[in-house]
């Protein structure tokens, strides 16, 4: 079976990779921590990964660049949409098939009831009314039916139609009042009940384009939560035309609000309309900093957030970060910075996902693991201080950076003499 196009375009940049690295499916295996067998599956594009940190892993053992690592996460957003997409697709189908026999079963128990009860009640109560007053006249009996269910009419109905037969003299000025009398009992309570409906609907409609116009969500708080106004401006991103969720792969008008406020409050992000890997990494660190749930989708805390928090994203440049790492580390000053460089970019708010659930964070990608043992939590992590002195810290047990066995370029820097003490 022929992978879809967002797999073979994933599957063909991780082959491009593995044959630009010269390497082996061993030797990548081992390097990236891998089976060979899973190796193979994805560059054949059979299998796409359900986490990205094994991807990454592996794009970066191959030597990728920045700008390659960034396409290689949006190629596999998308084959994992596809898959995901997929499978939704054989379920529903799998259950379309079983639909048509539950009511088979139902059949058996529920049409011997049915008739038993229906035959008693019905027959009995139509053909013996009808006999007794079918002989007197034939035409009064087929009208009577149709106005008596109402109590208070049936009575005084009746005498008129069957004396109807006996004079025309008397039928003509008589007669029809109670006939044309009985329509107009009934058509006030219709045109009522029209009159109600009608105003309901409108009511609905009314407030429906309300809601519309001014981006407020029926489920709003009383806070601003469901789209109020904030000054004189409306709050798109709780308008009808974005999605309740805005999560990774979607590229609309809506990706680029949440790009345009998280720019606003200072983060490192372009405002193209495209929710890439960078903008699921800010979107990330700013639900970190603001107290909310780490889950990289712009659903209602973090749109309401994204509008009222106070948070700033500001970060270190790169300058400043390699400054401060060759500070701390003064004995390994070029292998510190290479290290950083190649977990994070120097980026104080990279945050990674690995394949087991949990996630890196910072310029030295502190793992979860890292975090508990360090008494750290991920807002301390994405501070760059505090993530620069934690690496030391792990540096410091054996002087060595085996907590980041993963990094060529840090492997390939240059080592640099420690410096003179005076």
């Amino acid at each position: 079976m022929s992978a879809c196009p967002e797999t073979e375009r994933f599957a063909a940049l991780l082959r491009s990779l593995k044959s630009r690295s010269g390497l082996s499916y061993e030797a990548l295996a081992r390097k990236s921590g891998l089976a060979g067998s899973t190796l193979h599956r994805y560059c054949r594009g059979t299998s796409v990964p359900q986490d990205y940190g094994s991807v990454h892993r592996l794009a970066t053992v191959c030597g990728a660049t920045p700008d390659e690592l960034r396409t290689l996460h949006r190629l596999w957003a998308l084959a994992d949409a596809a898959r995901a997409a997929a499978e939704r697709g054989a379920v529903s189908q799998a259950a379309g098939r079983t639909e048509p026999e539950a009511p088979r079963e139902a059949e058996p128990n529920a049409e011997p009831n049915a008739e038993r009860k229906a035959e008693p009640n019905v027959e009995p109560n139509a053909e013996p009314s009808a006999e007794p007053n079918a002989e007197p006249g034939a035409e009064p009996i087929a009208e009577a039916p149709t106005t008596a269910p109402p109590p208070a009419l049936g009575p005084a109905s009746t005498p008129p139609q069957a004396q109807a037969p006996a004079s025309d003299g008397d039928r003509a000025p008589q007669p029809p009042a109670p006939d044309a009398a009985s329509p107009p009992a009934r058509q006030p309570r219709r045109h009522r009940l029209r009159v109600t409906v009608v105003a309901a609907v409108l009511a609905a409609v009314t407030v429906s384009a309300w809601v519309l116009s001014s981006g407020r969500s029926p489920s709003g708080d009383g806070d601003g939560a469901g789209g109020r106004k904030t000054g004189e401006a409306v709050r798109p991103l709780f308008s009808a035309g974005c999605p309740p969720v805005i999560a990774m792969g979607e590229h609309d008008e809506c990706v680029r609000e949440v790009q345009r406020l998280l720019h606003a409050k200072g983060a490192d992000i372009g405002v193209d309309g495209d929710f890439g890997p960078q903008t699921l990494r800010r979107v990330t660190a700013f639900q970190v900093l603001a107290g909310l749930q780490p889950n990289g989708v712009v659903a209602e805390p973090t749109k309401k957030a994204l509008y009222t928090s106070p948070v700033r994203m500001g970060v270190w440049s790169p300058q400043k970060v390699r400054q401060r790492v060759r500070e701390v580390f003064p004995e390994v000053p070029d292998k510190a910075v290479a290290i950083a460089d190649c977990q994070s970019f120097l980026d104080p708010l990279h945050i990674l996902p690995n394949t087991n659930g949990t996630r890196n964070w910072g310029l030295f990608q502190i793992s979860d693991a890292r975090l508990r043992e360090l008494g750290g939590t991920p807002r301390k992590a994405l501070d760059p201080e505090w993530n620069i002195q934690a690496a030391r810290k792990l540096w410091s047990r054996d002087r060595d950076f085996g907590d980041w066995p993963h990094c060529e370029r840090a492997a390939e820097a240059p080592r640099s003499p420690a410096p003179k003490r005076t």
